[in-house]
């Protein structure tokens, strides 16, 4: 009985052993952790989350250690200790003032979490000119500095990732870079200091006494191949119980210092971080912290005093008046959601930067591009001024789209106006438009039939939201295959509100102008001009025949796609009207519903066709859909050449991106 005990407890005592040698943390994001780290003259940014080890101040000196020790020499073998593998990933960001700052940054194992005396400049915090070289330090680390120079006469720019053990001479140094392809040794150079989150992983192999050292733009995944690998025996450098953490530093010129994220691990690789939870990420800019001291800030701030007082004079007379007239908010401003400002916008778009538009439309061109001040992709529709139509669209999608919410309609983030320039900014939408991925067939991609079932279905419910579900009646007035993005889980987006019309449930619509696109208007407003929700739903069953079809409305003088499909179903054979493309790999249930309604929906009288409601009702299976009558009628819009006639200029002109 006591040999067991003894048995149990010399268990345990392994056990605990065992699991002392092991740790693993992660940190996505550096609020309420204050408890796990030991920081010095670094801060935790709320709510943001951010560890920042230093800020704009010269010659400053920041700290942040895990709080726990970490035990670094494998004392199992019969030999001499080995230093311990570890495996450790971090995003930084080095956010320096307009023109170059001042140093950077390091990772480093170090026997205490406390480093006092050690210098900032070139020393990065973690020596100073009486210790660096010391085999006593018992420091390794790895440095992302920004500034060469160290023994030498004067600083360089400079921009490296090195390995240093005890010194800040390392012993293996690269210009911060990355690879993307595995057969290549050619590697793309990153500026530690731009402003941009950047991911760092090391590791160290105590068997095989190797470090590798790997960096690349946050987000892009892990680069192929390291950027450092070098042989290094840390037995002899850490101690038994190691502190793992970071120190930063600037001098005269300055940068701060931010970690996002960290993960560090004895027992394998460490972590995976959730980037997606390290957002918001820090400015990508800031202004220059002052290179005087605080008496010839005083001097020249009393010198420059009249200076002051009599240029506000002329600046009130020759800049502020004039404001007012670009930025003044008109009344339809007021309630509506984010206002970007003009330069961020032109920062986004490269300058709205020909090579950066993704559409283009009856009231102008659509750009890509992405925020300067989170990094966010964004579209932003550009707006033609060059009639008063310009301006009625831009007011009419953001008074509408301003304050939809709905997963199937494209989400507006904000706009901008100033002078003429009028725009839009709203989701990037990654797969484009449902015509391009219909029509666009040159990568050989072809949708597939559960992803068009899906898109309709959620068309369907947008149109739905916008006439029965808000606050007031929406009319889009242009619903059309270029007109509904696909995000990326493939689900179908209603977008471009700039004919969007508002009135009162209950109420009538007052629109007497014919506005949208040839062959998706109704044709009833050819002769009245007033739409109503009843012409959404026959633009909507055009949309319906065109998924189904795989064709577009209006092909040739002799071919419209209703008359197809009416044809088709005369015969007895409206199957035939499928898209060839699918190679019948649909459910014909569908298909024939698909069809079915989209005749229904596109019927030439406006009390024939069902309410979006009802759309839904039949695409769910809930209610059978009814018997079609008159589809041949003469007076079917789609039979009737006087109808594409009687289409207006203004028309036309709205629908010159029909065709794309």
């Amino acid at each position: 009985m006591a040999s067991t005990i003894c048995l149990f407890l010399l268990y345990l005592f392994i056990s605990m052993i065992v699991e002392a040698q092991s740790v693993e943390f992660i940190f996505n994001g550096f609020n309420a952790s204050e408890k796990d780290l030991s920081i010095d003259r670094a801060s935790i940014i709320k709510p943001s989350g951010l560890l920042r080890l230093t800020n704009k101040t010269q010659y400053a000196v920041g700290h942040a250690f895990y709080s726990k020790p970490i035990q670094m020499l494998d004392t199992s073998s019969n030999s001499s200790p080995n230093a311990s593998s570890f495996s450790t990933t971090f995003v930084f960001q080095i956010v320096s003032p307009k023109g170059k700052g001042g140093f950077g940054l390091a990772f480093a194992l170090a026997p205490s979490n406390q480093l006092p005396g050690a210098d900032a400049e070139h020393y990065l915090g973690l020596f100073n000119s009486s210790n660096d070289g010391n085999s006593s330090n018992h420091i390794f680390a790895v440095e992302f500095d920004t500034v060469n120079g160290f023994n030498e006469n004067s600083d360089t720019e400079g921009n490296h990732v090195g390995v240093n053990i005890n010194s800040m001479r390392s012993n293996s140094s690269r210009a911060a870079s990355y690879s993307k392809d595995d057969n290549s040794n050619l590697f793309e150079d990153l500026m530690l200091e731009s402003g941009e989150p950047i991911q760092a992983w090391i590791e160290y192999d105590g068997v095989a006494k190797l470090v590798n050292v790997t960096i690349g733009p946050m987000g892009q995944g892990r680069p192929i191949r390291p950027l450092i690998t070098a042989t290094e025996d840390l037995s002899a450098v850490v101690k038994d119980n190691m502190y793992a953490g970071f120190s930063s530093s600037t001098g005269k010129k300055t940068s701060s210092h931010y970690i996002l994220g960290w993960s560090f691990s004895t027992e394998g690789p460490a972590p995976q971080l959730d980037l997606s939870r390290l957002i918001p990420v820090a400015p990508i800019s800031e202004e220059s912290s002052s290179s005087f001291q605080p008496s010839e800030i005083a001097i020249i701030a009393s010198l420059c005093g009249v200076t002051t007082i009599l240029f506000a004079i002329l600046f009130f007379h020759a800049v502020y008046r004039k404001w007012p007239q670009s930025e003044a908010l008109e009344d339809w401003e007021l309630d509506c959601p984010h206002r970007f400002r003009y330069q961020d916008l032109h920062t986004a778009t490269k300058g709205f930067k020909k090579s950066e538009i993704i559409g283009a439309g009856g009231f102008g061109a659509v750009y890509k591009g992405r925020l300067p001040t989170n990094g966010n992709e964004v579209a932003v529709k550009r707006i033609t001024t060059n009639s008063i139509q310009g301006l009625r669209g831009f007011t009419a999608e953001i008074e509408s789209l301003g304050r939809l919410r709905h997963k199937n309609l494209v989400n507006l983030q904000g706009w901008c106006k100033r002078n003429n320039d009028l725009l839009v900014v709203y989701d990037y939408i990654p797969n484009g438009s449902l015509a391009g991925l219909l029509f666009s067939r040159g990568n050989n991609f072809v949708l597939s039939w559960e992803q068009r079932f899906n898109i309709v279905k959620g068309i369907a419910a947008g149109l739905l939201y916008l006439h029965e579900e808000w606050e007031q009646v929406v009319i889009h007035r242009d619903v059309k295959s270029s007109n509904v993005l696909i995000d990326a889980g493939m689900n179908g987006r209603l977008g471009d509100f700039g004919l969007a019309r508002l009135y009162d449930h209950g109420t009538m619509s007052h629109t007497t102008n014919i506005v949208g696109t040839v062959g998706y208007i109704a044709p009833e407003l050819t002769r009245t001009g007033q739409a109503s929700t009843s012409s959404d739903v026959y633009a909507y069953g055009i949309l319906l025949l065109e998924v189904a079809c795989g064709r577009k409305p209006v092909e040739t003088s002799n071919f419209i796609l209703t008359d197809f499909v009416i044809e088709c179903r005369q015969k007895g054979r409206v199957l035939d009207a499928a898209d060839p493309e699918l190679n019948s790999a649909f459910v014909v249930k569908e298909m024939e519903v698909v069809l079915g309604l989209g005749l229904l929906c596109s019927h030439h009288k406006p009390e024939a066709r069902p309410t979006m409601r009802e759309v839904i009702r039949y695409l769910n299976w809930e209610d059978k859909l009814p018997v079609i009558d008159d589809l041949g009628s003469s007076d079917s819009p789609c039979r009737s050449s006087r109808y594409m006639g009687e289409v207006s200029i203004e028309m036309m002109t709205s629908s010159i991106d029909a065709g794309r």
